[in-house]
């Protein structure tokens, strides 16, 4: 959960404004600050450029830090010098990877509670003061995060406030507005992140549905198993056969900003997997450790569809999750049992293990339903997928090779990595089935790939991407901006997606 942290756009001097902490910068190989941190320089005799860069060495290499007293000469009690890199490096990602260090820097120091801050990257390589701003404050949030729900003893140490200070009243005025998008986008990230770092006795199915039904200025309908049922969805309630937590089968709607004249019309699916045991074909238990955020497809669709109320893009949005649990109890499905989709389609089970897409070919058939289109779906779903592109990049696949290529702009711009896989028709072998339509799993190799071949299978007449998170979404050891556990992988890459 993050600390609560008011970020915030003043007119004014840095030298002249309060804090307990001025957060300055410096490109590598600089030698002679210019700009706002030249101006603090001055105003510290040169202690910045003598002593900092002069006698200590301070390099300006990407994430390095220097912290320094201040003295009483400006109003800021101590001064905090970051390195932003190689000029040429530099990226908006750069700025909200750089900000959750800095926050997480200030939150150890104890006595940071206010923190003042330049305008990083504003005027440099064509950035605008809102983009700079918006980075800031995503990354801001990004840091301020962590689990701590059950810990009975909690950090004492935090950042209260965060403000950007520039004398600029237009620098001001479109700041305002990328610090007003950045929060959005950086609770919606936390919101995700709690909900795959959460235990599984708490994110239940039913949890899922009753957080779905509080989300606001949206539609929500939740399916109870007789519902699903009489949709037809076999494949979806195989799996929850195992479970004595009832599935729910969520969908979320919003309409637009100006539903008369939305322009695009659009489903997103997240898979929600609220505990992962593996069913019959059990995980070993360090494979089993982390299933808890087998759900962390749906933490993202749960999180980008509360953020729309206040993003408030003009496109119709629905999201959906078939949310169950897949366990070994005494209804569990079982190897060899056929299962049939909404769609009419059978499945062999050759693996309980893959269960992940047989609730998404159910609700993808549902989505396609909509008159959508287009259809995104979002998945810890194989673990090929994380031994062909390893902790760091999400793999996607898809019909449409352009809604691909705009997706992966958008990971781009939101600091997310995706590498796109092929969907070739010679994968589909591996599915035949002697006594049904397919498997649900093929051969190892290509494994991602041949789970999105799986997919294809119910997908009709609308343009379809399938991103595979499994080893995005939860990382083992601190990476750029996130410390261990949930990343919310996906949540910045659809916003940027529905707000195109």
């Amino acid at each position: 959960m993050a600390d609560k942290i008011e970020i915030s756009v003043e007119k004014g001097l840095l030298e002249k404004t309060p804090a307990n902490v001025l957060v300055v910068n410096l490109f590598e190989g600089v030698k002679i600050p210019a700009g706002a941190t030249g101006a603090i320089d001055a105003a510290l005799d040169g202690l910045i450029s003598k002593f900092v860069i002069g006698k200590e060495g301070f390099d300006g290499k990407f994430g390095k830090t220097y912290l320094l007293p201040t003295h009483g000469k400006i109003a800021a009690e101590k001064v905090l010098v970051v390195g932003l890199g190689k000029n040429k490096d530099f990226t908006p990602n750069r700025i909200r990877e750089l900000s959750a260090k800095v926050i997480k820097k200030c939150q150890k120091m104890g006595n940071a509670k206010k923190v003042i801050s330049v305008l990083h990257g504003a005027g440099i390589g064509g950035y605008d003061p809102e983009v700079s701003a918006r980075m800031i404050a995503e990354g801001t949030f990004i840091g301020c995060y962590s689990f701590d729900k059950y810990k009975s003893e909690k950090s004492p140490k935090k950042v209260d406030e965060f403000t950007i200070v520039d004398m600029s009243d237009e620098n001001c005025k479109k700041a305002k507005a990328g610090i007003k998008k950045g929060k959005i986008i950086g609770s919606a990230l936390n919101f995700a992140r709690d909900l795959s770092n959460e235990q599984p006795a708490y994110a239940t199915p039913t949890k899922l549905a009753e957080i779905a039904q509080d989300l606001k200025d949206v539609e929500t309908k939740v399916y109870d198993i007789d519902e699903i049922e009489e949709m037809g969805m076999g494949a979806f309630l195989g799996v929850a056969k195992g479970s004595i937590q009832l599935p729910k089968f969520i969908h979320i709607k919003y309409k637009g900003a100006n539903p008369k004249a939305v322009q695009r019309k659009i489903a997103i699916i997240g898979k929600g997997i609220c505990f992962d045991s593996g069913g019959l074909d059990i995980k070993p238990p360090s494979s089993m450790l982390n299933m808890k955020d087998d759900m962390s497809g749906a933490a993202a669709i749960l999180a980008v569809m509360n953020a729309l109320k206040d993003l408030k893009p003009n496109c119709e949005v629905h999201g959906i999750i078939a949310a169950c649990e897949n366990m070994p109890g005494a209804s569990a499905y079982k190897p060899g049992d056929i299962l049939t989709a909404k769609n009419g389609k059978t499945i062999e089970i050759d693996n309980t293990d893959a269960e992940g897409r047989l609730t998404l070919a159910d609700a993808l058939c549902y989505a396609c339903e909509l008159g959508v289109d287009e259809v995104i779906d979002i998945a810890t779903l194989t673990g090929a997928c994380v031994v062909a592109l390893g902790s760091t990049v999400s793999g996607i696949m898809g019909n449409h090779q352009p809604t691909i290529d705009k997706l992966i702009k958008c990971a781009n711009s939101g600091g997310e990595k995706m590498w796109q896989l092929p969907l070739f028709e010679e994968y589909a072998d591996s599915l035949k089935s002697d006594i049904a339509d397919m498997k649900n799993t093929g051969s190892r190799m290509g494994g991602a790939q041949i789970a999105g071949v799986f997919l294809q299978n119910f997908v009709k007449k609308v343009h379809w991407a399938h991103i595979d998170i499994a080893g995005t979404a939860y990382i083992d050891k601190p990476y750029k901006e996130f410390p261990k556990g949930a990343t919310g992988a996906g949540v910045r890459t659809l916003i940027n997606y529905i707000m195109m």
